[in-house]
């Protein structure tokens, strides 16, 4: 249960964080996170509303609709997730529309692969600031900054009002030191009432006012959260704990993956074994054992996926976050 204050002061802290980059009654949001989402709801239609910006809606991420729209209308600012960005990084006349109006571009919902920023970044000359939040905070805690220091891999620093915390993953009451990893929690004003009728879950999610976020985290001796993974994705491999975002990361690194997620499938021997999901770029091609070779070389042996399936597509939600869920299901059911 978002309030109407949970929402308004989402608003504020984003505002009172990037006031320095927007410029009131001038910008042009391009909205393609639909507005039912909280993302959208808040950082597109209410940010806009709030500063007088004007809004471009689009009803879905058609990928030559919206660079038509770059072109004829030359938004500003373009908040967006991951899928998102690696479609307009593949596309192959992508300077040719006029691309470069783009100032600031969020990234949200979904981990952004440090190659896909660089690549973007190249081209558009725009800035991809990655954030984090949740639907229970309304959604916005934290981002990376526009100007000051910007941390590659990490999700930034929180945004105005929100405190947080690192704690132990055994029991979540002990705070830990920068660098060690545990559970994020998370206090603020934009954090929810709580879950319509399911008190229990409440009562275990919100304690004292601080939001249990289910995410694997560390903070750096500066403040900035790097996310490491959901607790429910982790995958413990013959006693090892491999987090899909480092192997999907160094995926991401091959010329020739275009999208990847990895997840843990049963294995008699191991409990977990890694298991990689990969779509290929247009016209590329590339084997399994040759990715598998790959992974080899950039990561240690326990992490390496024994596993790879390539599909021509990957199933995403309508904000275009991928499905982890549903390729877990499928993967574990075959």
């Amino acid at each position: 249960m978002l309030t109407h204050r949970n929402l308004v002061a989402n608003v504020i802290q984003q505002y009172e964080y990037f006031q320095d980059v927007l410029t009131p009654g001038e910008d042009r949001v391009l909205t393609v996170i639909p507005l039912f989402h909280v993302y959208g709801m808040t950082s597109c239609m209410n940010l806009s509303l709030y500063t007088g910006a004007m809004s471009i809606l689009l009803p879905r991420f058609d990928l030559e609709e919206v660079l038509q729209i770059i072109r004829d209308v030359q938004p500003t600012s373009f908040p967006g997730v991951p899928t998102m960005y690696i479609a307009l990084n593949s596309h192959p006349k992508l300077s040719e529309y006029q691309v470069d109006s783009i100032k600031i571009c969020n990234s949200g919902s979904a981990p952004m692969p440090q190659e896909v920023l660089r690549s973007f970044e190249k081209q558009t000359g725009a800035t991809i600031l990655e954030g984090y939040g949740l639907s229970e905070t309304s959604p916005t805690t934290h981002c990376n900054p526009f100007f000051g220091t910007r941390k590659l891999g990490s999700v930034g620093i929180g945004v105005p009002g929100t405190d947080y915390k690192i704690v132990d993953l055994a029991e979540g009451t002990k705070e830990l030191a920068p660098g060690e990893i545990g559970e994020v929690l998370i206090k603020g004003p934009q954090v929810m009432k709580g879950y319509w009728n399911m008190p229990e879950e409440t009562a275990q999610t919100l304690q004292d006012g601080w939001l249990s976020t289910g995410d694997i985290a560390y903070m750096d001796e500066d403040g900035y959260l790097f996310i490491v993974d959901r607790k429910k994705d982790l995958i413990i491999a013959s006693g090892y704990n491999v987090y899909p975002r480092e192997v999907e990361e160094v995926l991401y690194g091959h010329p020739a993956i275009e999208e990847a997620v990895v997840v843990g499938v049963p294995d008699s021997y191991r409990g977990e074994t890694v298991k990689a999901v990969v779509v290929l770029k247009e016209g590329a091609s590339c084997k399994e054992e040759e990715l598998i070779a790959y992974c080899r070389k950039n990561m240690a042996a326990y992490k390496i996926p024994r596993i790879i399936e390539f599909r021509d597509e990957l199933p995403k939600t309508s904000v275009g976050k991928i499905l982890r869920r549903k390729i877990r299901e499928e993967s574990q059911n075959k």
